[in-house]
C-alpha cells in the first residue's frame, strides 16, 4: 500500500507541475490584442489595427496581413478563436501555438475598403526593408497618400538608412506630405516649401488644395506663409513638368516618326524606281504585323521557355513573307502596268481590299492581340505619369538599324548600285547589262519585306487588326512626296519631321486639326517645290 500511495503521490506532483508549466508557457501572442481588434466589429479599431500590426515588427507580420488579404485567417463567431493558415501550417494567433489543423465551423474574417486601403499602406511600410531598390521606391511612392502618423517614425527611420538616393528622396516627399497634414506650423511651412522637389500630381493636388477658399470665403490654409509657399512649390512643379511634357511630346513624335519612316521606306523606294502607286502598301504593314502573331502563337505552345525572344525570330519571318507575297504581286500584276500610274493605283488598290478581306477570312474581324515580352515592357519615368515605354524605345531603334542596312545595301552593294541606276535612268542602266526586269522584281519585294518589318513593330504598340495598314498608307505616301521620290535622305527627315510635329501641335489643337495642318502644309510645300526635299539625280529625272 505504502510503494503504491507514493507513486501516486509522484505521478500527481508531475501531473501538477506540467500543468503549471502548461499554464506558464502559454502566454498570449504579442499581437493578442491587436488580432481581437483585426477581426472585430469596430470599423476605426480594425484599422488602427492592421497599421498597429504593420508596424510592430513581429515576424509574423507580414503573414497576417497576406493571410487577411487573401481569405487567410480564419475566426469564430465571438472572436474567441483566431487562426492563421499558411503554406507552413495553422497558428493559433491568440495563443501563440502551431496547431494541426482549424476546427470546423470558421469562417474567413471580413474585410472592408477601408481595411483594404490600410492593408496597402501597412504593406508599403513593410516593404520599405526589401532588398530590391525597385520594390522600396514603388512602396515609398504608394505612402503619398497615407494619413497615418503612426508611420511617421518607420519611414523617418527607413529614410535615414536608405542608400538609393531616389528612394531617398521619395521617402523625404512622404514625410514632408505628413507633416503638411499633422506637423507644427513651423514643419508645415518648410514641407510646402520642400515640395517643390516632388514631380508627383498627388503632390500638386495636395498644394491646390491649400489655396482654395470653403464656402464661407475663407482659406482651408489660414497661414499665409504655407499659402505663400505651396503657390512658390506649385509654379515650380509646374515648369518642370511643362518641360517634361514637351520631352515626352517630343519623343512620343520621335516613335511616330520611325514608324512611318518604317512604312515608308519601302514605298518610297519602289515608287522611284517603278513609278508604282502601290495602294496595297499598307496591307503588307498588316501582313507583318500578323505574321508576329503567329509567331507569338508558334513560340507559346511549342518553345514556351524562349517566348520573351519571339519577336527576333518574327523579324526574319515577316520579312521574307512580306518579301515574297510582294514578288508575287510584281510578277502577276504589276510588271504589266509600268509607265501606267493611274492603273497601278486602281488595280493595287484592289489587292489592297482583296488581302484586307483575306485576313478577315482567316483570323476574324476582331483585333487579335500581341503580347510584349518582359524586355519591351515597362518604361522610363520621367515625371508623374509621364512615361517612356521601352517598346516604342525599342522601335527607334529598330528604324535606325533597317535604315542603316537599307543604306548600306544602296550605296555600298552592287545589287544597290543596279538600283539606283535603274532608278536614274532606266534605258541606260538597261543597255549596260542590268537586268531591269529582275531588278523591278527584287526591288519590289525588298520594299515590300521592309514594310513586313514595320508591321512587326507595330505589332508591339497596339493590337492587330485587318484594317491596320488603313491608318499609314496615306501618311507614307505624304512622307515619300515630302522627301523627293526615291530619296532615302529625304525619306528620312519628312517621315521625322511629320511625326515630330504632328505630336508637338496635338496636344494644342488636337490630332485632327494636327493632321490637317500638316496635310495643308505639305500641298503648299509642294506647291513651291515639287521635287520634295531632295530633287532625284539623273539625266532622266525631269523625263
Amino acid at each position: 500500500m505504502l510503494p503504491s500511495l507514493v507513486t501516486r503521490l509522484r505521478l500527481g506532483c508531475a501531473a501538477f507541475f506540467m500543468l503549471a508549466a502548461s499554464i506558464l508557457n502559454a502566454q498570449p501572442h504579442p499581437l493578442h490584442d491587436s488580432v481581437r481588434d483585426l477581426v472585430g466589429d469596430d470599423p476605426e479599431k480594425r484599422v488602427a489595427a492592421v497599421y498597429t500590426i504593420g508596424t510592430s515588427g513581429h515576424p509574423l507580420a507580414k503573414e497576417l496581413l497576406d493571410a487577411l488579404a487573401n481569405d487567410g485567417l480564419m475566426v469564430n463567431d465571438d472572436v474567441s478563436q483566431v487562426f492563421l493558415i499558411t503554406n507552413k501550417g495553422t497558428v493559433d494567433l491568440l495563443t501563440g501555438s502551431e496547431v494541426a489543423a482549424a476546427p470546423n465551423g470558421l469562417e474567413s474574417a471580413m474585410i472592408t475598403n477601408a481595411v483594404r486601403s490600410a492593408l496597402d499602406q501597412a504593406n508599403a511600410a513593410l516593404a520599405l526593408t526589401l532588398p530590391d531598390p525597385a520594390a522600396r521606391r514603388s512602396a515609398a511612392r504608394s505612402l503619398l497618400l497615407t494619413t497615418d502618423m503612426a508611420l511617421l517614425p518607420i519611414i523617418e527611420a527607413a529614410a535615414k538608412k536608405e542608400s538609393d538616393d531616389k528612394v531617398r528622396t521619395d521617402l523625404l516627399m512622404t514625410l514632408a506630405m505628413l507633416r503638411l497634414q499633422f506637423g507644427s506650423l513651423p514643419e508645415r511651412q518648410s514641407a510646402a516649401q520642400s515640395l517643390a522637389d516632388s514631380n508627383s500630381p498627388v503632390v500638386q493636388r495636395a498644394l491646390s488644395g491649400l489655396l482654395r477658399r470653403d464656402a464661407a470665403g475663407e482659406w482651408v490654409e489660414p497661414d499665409p506663409v504655407v499659402r505663400q509657399n505651396a503657390a512658390a512649390s506649385i509654379k515650380v512643379i509646374e515648369d518642370r513638368l511643362r518641360k517634361f511634357e514637351i520631352l515626352a511630346n517630343l519623343f512620343s513624335g520621335l516613335s511616330l516618326g520611325s514608324i512611318l519612316l518604317l512604312a515608308a521606306l519601302g514605298l518610297a523606294i519602289t515608287y522611284g524606281l517603278m513609278g508604282v502607286i502601290n495602294m496595297a502598301h499598307g496591307e503588307f504593314l498588316m501582313i507583318g504585323a500578323y505574321v508576329t502573331f503567329l509567331t507569338q502563337g508558334l513560340f507559346r505552345h511549342y518553345f514556351p521557355d524562349a517566348f520573351a525572344f519571339y519577336v527576333l525570330a518574327a523579324i526574319p519571318l515577316a520579312f521574307l513573307v512580306t518579301g515574297a507575297i510582294g514578288v508575287i504581286l510584281e510578277r502577276t500584276v504589276l510588271r504589266w502596268l509600268y509607265g501606267r500610274p493611274l492603273e497601278t493605283l486602281l488595280t493595287t488598290w484592289g489587292v489592297s481590299l482583296l488581302l484586307i478581306q483575306s485576313c478577315r477570312t482567316i483570323f476574324g474581324a476582331q483585333n487579335v492581340e500581341v503580347e510584349n515580352p518582359f524586355w519591351l515592357s515597362g518604361g522610363i519615368t520621367l515625371a508623374g505619369d509621364l512615361v517612356i515605354p521601352w517598346n516604342r524605345l525599342m522601335i527607334v531603334g529598330f528604324a535606325i538599324l533597317v535604315v542603316g542596312m537599307v543604306a548600306i545595301l544602296l550605296t555600298r552593294t552592287r545589287a544597290g548600285l543596279y538600283v539606283r541606276g535603274v532608278t536614274q535612268n532606266r534605258s541606260m542602266a538597261a543597255c549596260n547589262g542590268v537586268p531591269t526586269d529582275k531588278v523591278d522584281m527584287l526591288t519590289f519585294g525588298f520594299g515590300s519585306g521592309i514594310a513586313g518589318l514595320g508591321g512587326v513593330a507595330l505589332s508591339q504598340i497596339g493590337n492587330v487588326g485587318p484594317d491596320l495598314g488603313q491608318q499609314y498608307i496615306v501618311d507614307s505616301f505624304m512622307v515619300v512626296v515630302l522627301g523627293g521620290v526615291g530619296q532615302l535622305a529625304g525619306t528620312i527627315i519628312a517621315a521625322l519631321g511629320l511625326g515630330s510635329v504632328t505630336k508637338l501641335f496635338e496636344p494644342m489643337t488636337g490630332a485632327v486639326l494636327a493632321k490637317i495642318g500638316v496635310l495643308i502644309f505639305i500641298i503648299l510645300f509642294i506647291q513651291k517645290r515639287p521635287q520634295g526635299l531632295f530633287a532625284l539625280k539623273g539625266r532622266s529625272a525631269d523625263t
